[in-house]
């Protein structure tokens, strides 16, 4: 028997309109981070479990398995996809044990393209379909089109590092850090670089009290690299947090994973500083840790420093 589930008030409570009270803080969250950790893998889950079921199984492209010797003996882990390309346990590091004892993920061990070979010879309809990209309730629409009906905003100066104002913002909701593409500011003629061209501007900072958004010339720019981040909201697979320090991990989906020292503050926070400066970390998306090629969690970035601000931590 099928049976349809609609989950649609459990997802505008628990995800949307957290996703919405974040961009209103100037932050950029992750909704398909705590959509799988709310949703798939708690209400739908929760369902599943009361309707009998023993186990649930989803398409995300990574792999769980339970840890049979050693100190995390009986433990369950999540791995990465064997297909790196499409790896999608980033968005699954707030998982805990007793959700994935009862997961099963059949497409961890299969490269993407051939699964799409697998639903050719099964003749299904989305056989050819393009890969699923972007935030799914936003769709086709424009984005900042589709937060401008949600929103309340306030246009503010866009200024340089020096000060100087050099624009107006729309509201500091609709940037986000490392944003190159519009942000309304064409060349001018004081920032021409010696060949008589224009660098790239891209969104560096906001400074929420004041309303001020800066932005920065060339994408090395010190103001868009982070030597050091902190991180709260954290989870860890395990249930604790790992006891090796020098770990590596991802600021961002997509992104290789990088060498990292991990330092926990509680139970509530950690910090993790890196050896090579990383690029727009930004406040709002997820810090997420691994060993190899295991998951161990991680938590919502909430402050960075740059070797320009002499390492001081900025709350944004």
């Amino acid at each position: 028997d099928i049976e349809a589930v609609n989950f649609a008030a459990e997802y505008k409570d628990r995800v949307f309109a957290e996703f919405l009270r974040e961009y209103q803080a100037g932050r950029t969250p992750n909704p398909d981070v705590l959509c799988n950790a709310e949703i798939k893998f708690k209400a739908f889950l929760d369902h599943a479990m009361k309707l009998g079921a023993d186990l649930i199984a989803t398409g995300h492209y990574a792999r769980v398995r339970e840890a049979p010797t050693g100190k995390n003996a009986g433990r369950f882990e999540l791995l990465k996809a064997l297909d790196a390309g499409k790896d999608q346990s980033y968005f699954l590091h707030r998982l805990n044990q007793a959700q994935l004892s009862k997961t099963l993920f059949p497409l961890g061990e299969i490269q993407k393209t051939d699964v799409r070979k697998i639903a050719e010879q099964l003749q299904l309809p989305n056989a050819k379909k393009k890969d699923s990209t972007g935030i799914c309730f936003i769709g086709e629409r424009p984005f900042r089109e589709f937060l401008n009906r949600y929103l309340s905003y306030q246009p503010g100066p866009m200024k340089t590092p020096d000060g100087t104002i050099v624009g107006e913002h729309v509201g500091l909701s609709f940037y986000t850090l490392g944003q190159r593409k519009g942000i309304g500011l064409g060349g001018m003629k004081a920032h021409k670089n010696q060949e008589g061209d224009s660098d790239p501007w891209y969104v560096a900072h906001k400074d929420i009290e004041h309303n001020t958004l800066y932005i920065v010339q060339g994408h090395d720019h010190p103001w868009l690299l982070s030597s050091s981040l902190m991180a709260a909201q954290i989870s860890w697979i395990a249930g604790e947090a790992p006891e090796e320090q020098q770990l590596s991990a991802k600021t961002r989906y997509r992104q290789a994973d990088v060498a990292c020292r991990l330092q926990t503050s509680g139970a509530d926070a950690f910090s993790l500083a890196f050896p090579a400066p990383q690029w727009a970390v930004t406040p709002g998306q997820s810090a997420v840790l691994y060993q190899g090629d295991v998951c161990l969690g991680g938590g919502i970035i909430c402050g960075v420093a740059t070797p320009a601000s002499a390492n001081a931590m900025l709350p944004v």
